[in-house]
């Protein structure tokens, strides 16, 4: 029962991947096609979830959309990580009064969200591409992980084979590749699953906004705008998209508690 978060989690993204990658071998339309006289069909027959506005199929659109979301989402946490987790790590090593001044520059992103990123970058690159949605959630995970590893880095470098560490010669570099880095990844790995939950919601708000992935694209975001003016007449236009949505959002946050609860010894003894 105390991993059954983790079960959970686990159990609902491994829906979501499975869905995504058959979707690369057997789609069952063409997501993309307009057949205007196939438009809103029922469930039924060679539809099985139906048709959309233009007659395109609701299922092929969920498979080829959940393909989208997880790249966009692994991708833009990965640029988080990789920006957000070298900085947290040089504050923690630093004097006290530099890691101040470091993480104070980080925390200035927590003012642009990743939709105003997004704005900012569709003016500089054109709005509706992957690149767009990818760097401007990237960017606002990095404050997150410039966080815990700050923290976890600290909690490291209190400990007395660190000083040792340095009294033999072993330059800051090396210290960190050896004994921080190794001790601040389970954490970091917590952080990275909870982000990837973020990222998900961000980017379907995003392709709603027509921020995101380009027009043509099939992401979820994007099923939920195209079906906004249907749904009082087929609700299930709205259904479909959102259901995947929340099930990925919550399978990468419960995973992410499930991980936090093994990896924290303080949560395991309260359980």
């Amino acid at each position: 029962m105390r991993r059954a978060s983790l079960v959970v989690g686990v159990g609902l993204l491994t829906v979501v991947v499975v869905f995504a990658l058959v979707g690369l071998f057997w789609l069952p339309d063409d997501p993309v096609k307009v057949q205007a006289q196939q438009a809103l069909l029922r469930a039924g027959g060679d539809h099985l979830l139906g048709t959309d506005g233009y007659g395109r199929d609701i299922l092929a659109r969920l498979m080829v959309g959940a393909r989208s979301c997880l790249l966009v989402g692994v991708v833009s946490v990965a640029i988080g990580a990789i920006v957000g987790v070298p900085v947290g790590i040089w504050s923690g090593m630093s004097r006290p009064k530099v890691g101040r001044r470091i993480m104070q520059g980080s925390d200035i992103l927590y003012a642009f969200p990743a939709i105003l990123l997004a704005i900012l970058l569709a003016a500089a690159n054109g709005s509706g591409t992957t690149l767009t949605a990818m760097s401007a959630i990237g960017i606002a995970a990095v404050p997150a992980f410039a966080r815990v590893a700050n923290s976890a880095t600290r909690g490291v470098m209190s400990h007395d084979y660190i000083a040792a560490s340095r009294s033999s010669g072993i330059g800051w570099v090396e210290v960190a590749r050896s004994h921080v880095l190794p001790n601040i990844a389970p954490v970091v790995l917590v952080q990275s699953s909870s982000s990837l939950g973020m990222a998900v919601l961000a980017e379907a708000a995003l392709s709603y906004l027509g921020l995101g992935t380009p027009p043509t694209t099939p992401t979820w975001g994007r099923m939920l705008y195209n079906a906004q003016p249907y749904m009082y007449a087929d609700w299930l236009q709205v259904l479909w998209p959102a259901l995947f949505i929340a099930i990925a959002v919550l399978g990468f946050n419960l995973t992410g508690d499930g991980l936090r609860e093994i990896i924290d010894p303080r949560l395991r003894e309260d359980s």
